[in-house]
């Protein structure tokens, strides 16, 4: 019986070129000086949290996936997924390297105001490296793809192997920009067995770049209670938030189930097998009920919601479903407050003082598959930077997820919340 993979794979391009080569997009300022100097001391060893627990950073990760759901709602309200563990793990990395006010922008966008706990952080990707007999496959991998001869800073390199694992590797974007692409992908390639191709899309790489870190999260495994395909309606009704309906393959299923009902909602953890991880299923009363309900999602309620409960018999009615995104993150990171990090004034002095870096954009895609075995899914962020230069009834409880609603999927051991997803539309 064949076992269903989830997977996530981030990517960030650091790119130097010449001031006169910054997009438009870019605010016009005059640049400052590269310093000569040597970078302030390493922000993985001084005024951070000295924090090891998991915990601690599934904090931090929980509050940024919220953030970045609201922020993702105003203009994406529809179907959309996202690994806000992926995308916030890649721009710590890269905080390694910041300085000044924008590293203070970085922290608080991040929703870590007191410093990024890099140590939490990497106790965070042990745990979920963990070796032994586990009933799923789960990995996080990291690497530095830095253009050879570039001297990057020595703390910087160190930091992102101490914390993050990140292995060193040099290519030739200068000289031979498609073979670097092509390298780093095959890479992806083979962290996420073949799940994700063409990270880095044709064009992306030039011979600006000088540094290209890429982070990979990929998980395996099935439903700890699968669906039986023969409960399955393939012309079931979903009923859409506008009015009118549309046509899903409704999974069925009855069985015991944390569960938790809040005010004008439902609350349902899909267990993995191994119990390490879980999907959770938050359903608004109303088909029209998501906007609302998002607005009281608060860290303190996610919280709440996705810890308590209790279990319970459940008629689970759950359509399968595929969504996929593709969407840029600058605008949303700088309504977070991260702004100065996107124009020529940024300080990353502590990746590299040879040239002054930017980060140019953020992007992210993602896919997901839910069916009867399990979870599916795959995703891909890239940062390119350039230089300026509750009653117990009698019956079952039913819990027929025929309109819109959310979904966590979450590391059970810390409370990290992987992926984030609003389904408005199962069928596309």
């Amino acid at each position: 019986m064949s076992k269903r993979a989830l997977v996530f794979i981030t990517g960030i391009a650091v790119a130097f070129s010449m001031f006169g080569g910054i997009s438009e997009s870019q605010t016009r300022r005059k640049p400052k000086p590269v310093s000569k100097t040597p970078a302030r001391p390493s922000p993985a060893k001084e005024n951070v949290p000295v924090t090891t627990d998991p915990r601690d950073a599934a904090v931090g990760n929980n509050r940024f996936a919220l953030a970045l759901l609201h922020q993702l709602g105003k203009t994406s309200p529809e179907n959309t997924f996202f690994s806000p563990y992926s995308i916030e793990s890649a721009l710590a990395m890269t905080s390694l390297g910041a300085r000044g006010a924008t590293l203070t922008q970085m922290n608080a966008a991040l929703q870590f105001p007191n410093g990024i706990p890099h140590r939490a952080l990497a106790a965070q990707n042990e745990l979920l490296n963990a070796k032994g007999e586990r009933p799923y496959v789960l990995a996080v991998a990291n690497a530095l793809w830095g253009q050879a001869g570039t001297p990057f800073q020595p703390d910087f390199l160190k930091d992102s192997g101490t914390f993050y694992g990140a292995g060193q590797h040099s290519v030739d974007y200068k000289g031979n920009p498609e073979g670097a692409r092509k390298t780093i992908n095959d890479w992806v390639e083979k962290q996420t067995n073949a799940k994700i191709t063409d990270l880095l899309p044709k064009g992306s790489v030039t011979p600006a770049m000088r540094l290209i870190l890429t982070n990979a999260i990929y998980f395996k495994g099935d439903w700890a209670s699968k669906f039986d395909k023969d409960g399955t309606n393939p012309n079931d009704t979903f009923k859409l938030a506008a009015g009118g309906t549309s046509t899903v393959a409704m999974m069925n299923r009855t069985g015991s189930y944390k569960y938790f009902e809040g005010n004008g909602f439902q609350a349902l953890t899909l267990p993995y097998k191994g119990n390490d991880l879980s999907m959770v299923v938050f359903l608004p009363r109303q088909p029209n009920g998501l906007p609302a309900f998002e607005k009281t999602l608060t860290f303190e309620n996610l919280t709440t919601w996705t810890t308590q409960g209790s279990a319970r018999e459940v008629q689970v009615g759950l359509p399968k479903f595929k969504l996929t995104s593709s969407f840029g993150l600058g605008q949303q990171l700088g309504a977070l407050g991260m702004s100065l990090a996107f124009t020529p004034q940024a300080d990353f002095s502590g990746m590299c003082t040879a040239e002054q870096l930017f980060i140019s954009s953020v992007v992210h895609k993602a896919f997901v598959d839910v069916n009867e075995e399990g979870t599916e899914a795959a995703a891909a962020t890239g940062v390119l930077m350039q230089t300026t230069s509750i009653r117990q009834p009698t019956q079952p409880v039913v819990f027929r997820a025929d309109h819109p609603f959310l979904f966590v999927i979450r590391d059970n051991r810390s409370g990290a919340v992987l992926f984030f997803g609003r389904v408005t539309n199962p069928a596309g």
